[in-house]
């Protein structure tokens, strides 16, 4: 792995991944290392009975988010990736399996059947349905490319980091630990 956070630079975090990869659960965690809020944007775009935010509206709540001083911020939503990634010192990306992918959103629903998860709008019940399974199906062709490229740009000027299984997250983690906990 690279040193971790070779500059000391690290308050605003975003961390980034397919559906089921662990964004929540990560930033949950590096969040409580550091002693910094965690923003799931799922908690932000999603309004009740999985309703989206209008598109000005979406980029309104995001500008204002990302003006916190330090944050750990969860959530894909290209359409604001670049905005949030300018404002970011670190960038995480969780590149995880699509078995595991699966396996974890098949987990997370039996855990949360018939009820609101705590890192989604009230009222958005979880759920699993055809277009949610296509999304993670598709996104290793269709997002991660276009995501890999840009966060390649980034590595000059900022933390990049790409962990790609979970051994890797705890090393992360506890180097995180060791160095700020």
């Amino acid at each position: 792995m690279q040193p971790l956070f070779p500059d000391s630079s690290i308050c605003r975090i975003l961390v980034l991944g397919p559906s089921g990869s662990g964004k929540s659960t990560v930033g949950k965690r590096i969040g409580r290392i550091l002693g910094i809020p965690i923003v799931h944007l799922d908690m932000h775009y999603w309004q009740p009975n999985w309703m989206e935010t209008p598109k000005d509206e979406w980029l309104d709540k995001v500008k204002k988010l990302i003006t916190s001083e330090t944050w750990v911020m969860d959530g894909n939503y290209t359409s604001t990736l670049k905005m949030r990634a300018e404002a970011a010192d670190t960038l995480i990306f969780l590149d995880m399996t699509r078995r595991l992918s699966y396996f974890r959103v098949v987990v997370r629903y039996l855990k949360n059947r018939g009820k609101t998860r705590p890192d989604v709008t009230e009222g958005c019940q979880e759920k699993i349905d055809l277009d949610f399974i296509r999304w993670i199906w598709n996104y290793p062709d269709t997002r991660k490319p276009a995501i890999f490229r840009f966060l390649e740009k980034l590595k000059t000027s900022k933390n990049v980091y790409i962990l790609s299984n979970q051994n890797e997250i705890e090393e992360f983690l506890e180097a995180l630990r060791s160095r700020y906990g």
